[in-house]
């Protein structure tokens, strides 16, 4: 998977984000995203990684290794 193409799951998978994608070793398995989000607001940060963990789905047993998450509120 590339850096876009996970940014755009991630972009079409929560309502009003701004996410940016990093490759942490260049093997397309391995992320590290922000995800800003006003649907973050209120929530613990267990319920925003579920949130993230949600838009990405089946990735995350398939094409995905590693996730390392940071949500952030505008």
């Amino acid at each position: 998977m590339t850096d876009s193409e996970l940014k755009s799951i991630l972009e079409n998978g929560i309502d009003d984000s701004t996410v940016v994608v990093r490759d942490m070793t260049g093997t397309m398995d391995h992320f590290e995203v922000e995800v800003v989000s006003p649907l973050f607001q209120g929530k613990s940060l267990i319920e925003q990684h579920k949130i993230v963990h949600a838009a990405v789905g089946h990735h995350l047993t398939t094409t995905i290794h590693a996730l390392k998450i940071t949500t952030k509120t505008p």
